[in-house]
Order: structure tokens, then C-alpha cells, then sequence
């Protein structure tokens, strides 16, 4: 398969416009509330142009194709005219002019078009979490390293510097051995439960279900243009994961990085006890507890990792540090350093050029959605549960929670590659 080896100008030095042949052709797949937002900041980097929509709800996309001309003009001097529209993702992925496509659809749609994309030729951003089940992130990976794509998940706290400083802080030992990391995001997914609502003409229902379970039409799961802000869908276990995934995605992805752990995560997994007031936890096979319990509630979503000599509290809105010099600490190059990303997007379109792996890669997605969905499964069955990060399963033959690894598909959908 020939590779996309476009050698940019930058390169040679000196300031440029791109050249239409240094162009980087993009499709967006998926134009709700994140799609709206990631389409319009790919379409005014200035090498790279979002040439086509794809979207179930027929109302989006006009509504999605002016916000990415209105910013590609305000970034370039002009807007890129021309953009495809398309009611089926397949024939967008068909389109020979797009070298990579962005996937901001519901997490049950992830795997399936990933995989198709990968067959395609096509590199892939796919929006966090990576997954919606164990199994779709191992053949995901799978797929990108038949097709020899370049895949970066929308993990991009991982391209933000304090996140960075914090987990190099913790791999170098600056507040010691690491005895406990406290992950605060909210609860676990529920299952579907609204009433059905009129359907709109402009929605292929029988598309945004897709792989998934079929349930009645409600707004909660795909809100209304006039609505704004992000639908609900994420609540429900049949198309997410909760906020387990939806915001662990970040913040358990923040520990494991710290951790050295994103090609492995934790061995064993305890539900909670409410009579004894202990959250769940999970224990790295180094003997690192990690629990998922909320602190400082008025800032929400954060990481905590307490050391035998400090310890660092970190989410996007702070960066606190025991001792407090360690927050503008200059970590030397002679310390381990981590991949430094300033710009998750930047990222992705240097590793398309240059064919190297992006910051968060394929792996690390999978790990840390693994990581996630495998908190849900705890929640789930309510008891101890042990796990073999190498073989990807639960030990002592558990049935019960390796059948939870994978979700049941509706027919005619496989995960085959």
C-alpha cells in the first residue's frame, strides 16, 4: 500500500504558505458537539483542509460546513469551498482525496468505523474513549498495524504542558515511591431507560444505532441544533461508558502515563464497600493502589498522587504540588523525559507526514479505555475481579466478566479486519 509521504516546506526552514500539493486532506465523520468543535480547528491549520461531512442527522451538516468555512477564513484569508456532504460515513471513506478522517461519532461507532478507515488507506483521529468494549480497542490495534495507519485518540491532555510536568514529577521520583493515586471522575453508565419521542425527518435512526442495541428515539441521546452543549447518549451503556469512560478517558489516561503503565494497568479490582465508606480500587502488580473517588468536589474531574515525599494534585484548572517548588520545577534532560506535544492536532498531522507514531497512539488508547471499562465491569458485577493485563483477561477462568470484555453487536456488524 503506498504511504502518504508528503514532505512539508517548513521543513527547508523560513515562513510559507502551503502549496496546494502540501495539502493534507481530512474528512469529519460525526458533526455533533465535539465534531463541531475539532472540524473547524483541523480546517484552519495551514496545511490541512477538511474537504468532506459525514453525519446521520441531515441538519448538521450545512450547520457544521459554514463553522469550518467561517474559521478556515478567519485563519487563512479564505474559506475552502467545496466541502462533500454525506449521509453515509462509507462513502466518504470511498473518497480517494481524503488521506485521514476524524471519527467524533458516539463511543459504539469507534471501533467499526476505525477499522473500516484503516482498510481504506485512510490515518485516523478518533475522539476518547478509544472504545466501547475491551475487545474493539485489541482489534483496532490490530487493524492500524495491517494497514500500516497512523491513529492518535483525542487524549489530548497529553499535549498539555502541566499534565506533562506533573507525570514527569512522578516518574523521577520527585515526591518518592507512589503508594496511592486517587482519580476523581463521575459514575459509571446506566442502562438505557428513556421514553420514546417522535423521530425527526432528518435523522437515519437506523444508522446513529448501527452496531448497538436498538432502543425508541429519545433527544437526550442526540439533542436538537437550538439545544447546544454534549447529548446524553454518553450516560448509557449501550453507546458510552459513562463518566467512568467519558472523563476517565483523561484522567485515568493521566495515571497510567505517570505510571510508565500504557502497555499494561492494574491487576486486581475491588468494588466498593459503602458500610465501610472504601471507593473502588485497583492494585498495580508493583503494589501502587489506585482508587476512583472524588476530592476537592468543587473542581471535579482531577488525578491525586500521593509519594512517601509529596504529593501532586493536577486537572486543567490546577496544578498543586507538595512541596509547592515542584510546580516550576526545571526537570533536566539528564531526568527521564516524556513525549512533548504542544498540540494534540499538530501531533497528529506531523505523524500522518512523517509516519511515525503520534503521542497517543493506538496502545495507549486501548489501555487506558481498557483501564476504564474495566472499572465499569467492577461496578457492574460488585465483587473482586483479577486481571491479566498481558492476556487481556480475567483469571481463574471468570466467565462472567470476560463475556463483559465485548459488546453484543446487532447482526450483520463484526469486528473482523
Amino acid at each position: 500500500m503506498a504511504a502518504f509521504t508528503i514532505i512539508p516546506r517548513n521543513a527547508l526552514g523560513g515562513t510559507y504558505m502551503a502549496a496546494p500539493s502540501d495539502q493534507i486532506n481530512l474528512g469529519l465523520i460525526g458533526c455533533g458537539a465535539q465534531g463541531r468543535g475539532l472540524g473547524p480547528s483541523f480546517a484552519a491549520k495551514p496545511d490541512t483542509n477538511v474537504i468532506a461531512l459525514a453525519d446521520c442527522e441531515s441538519l448538521r451538516l450545512p450547520f457544521t460546513q459554514e463553522r469550518i468555512e467561517r474559521a478556515t477564513e478567519r485563519a487563512k484569508g479564505q474559506a475552502f469551498k467545496g466541502i462533500k456532504l454525506y449521509a453515509d460515513y462509507r462513502e466518504l471513506l470511498a473518497n480517494k482525496d481524503i488521506d485521514g478522517v476524524i471519527i467524533a461519532t458516539p463511543d459504539h461507532w469507534h471501533a467499526f468505523i476505525t477499522i473500516e478507515a484503516c482498510r481504506a488507506g485512510k490515518d485516523v483521529y478518533v475522539e476518547k474513549p478509544m472504545t466501547h468494549s475491551i475487545e474493539e480497542g485489541r482489534a483496532m490495534a490490530n487493524a492500524v498495524k495491517k494497514y500500516e495507519r497512523v491513529l492518535q485518540v483525542g487524549n489530548m491532555q497529553r499535549s498539555w504542558r502541566n499534565f506533562r510536568h506533573a507525570c514527569e514529577l512522578v516518574r523521577n521520583g520527585y515526591i518518592g515511591e507512589i503508594r496511592e493515586i486517587k482519580v476523581s471522575v463521575g459514575p459509571p453508565p446506566i442502562k438505557y431507560n428513556l421514553p420514546a419521542q417522535p423521530l425527526p425527518k432528518t435523522l437515519n435512526w437506523e444508522r446513529w444505532i448501527g452496531p448497538a442495541q436498538m432502543n425508541p428515539y429519545n433527544e437526550e441521546l442526540i439533542f436538537p441544533l437550538d439545544r447546544g452543549g454534549f447529548p446524553n447518549w454518553r450516560d448509557y451503556k449501550e453507546y458510552g461508558g459513562g463518566m467512568v469512560c467519558d472523563w476517565g478517558a483523561h484522567m485515568f489516561d493521566i495515571a497510567q502515563w505517570a505510571m510508565g503503565m500504557d502497555n499494561s494497568g492494574p491487576v486486581e479490582f475491588i468494588p466498593p464497600n459503602p458500610n465501610e465508606l472504601k471507593p473502588l480500587t485497583m492494585r498495580y502488580a508493583n503494589g501502587t493502589i489506585m482508587t476512583h473517588e472524588p476530592f476537592r468536589n468543587a473542581d471535579g474531574n482531577a488525578v491525586r498522587f500521593i509519594g512517601t515525599d509529596g504529593v501532586i494534585d493536577i486537572s486543567r484548572s490546577f496544578l498543586d504540588t507538595i512541596p509547592a517548588k515542584l510546580q516550576d520545577i526545571e526537570i533536566g534532560d539528564d531526568k527521564i523525559k516524556l513525549y512533548k506535544s504542544d498540540d494534540h492536532y499538530d501531533d497528529f498531522l506531523g505523524a500522518m507526514k512523517s509516519r511515525k507514531q503520534p503521542l497517543s497512539t493506538v496502545e495507549v488508547g486501548h489501555r487506558t479505555a481498557s483501564l476504564c471499562h474495566l472499572v465499569n465491569i467492577c461496578y457492574e458485577l460488585n465483587r473482586p475481579l483479577k486481571w491479566d493485563p498481558a492476556r487481556e483477561e480475567f483469571l481463574f477462568f471468570d466467565m462472567e466478566a470476560n463475556n463483559l470484555r465485548r459488546t453484543p453487536y446487532r447482526e450483520g456488524f463484526s469486528l473482523a479486519i
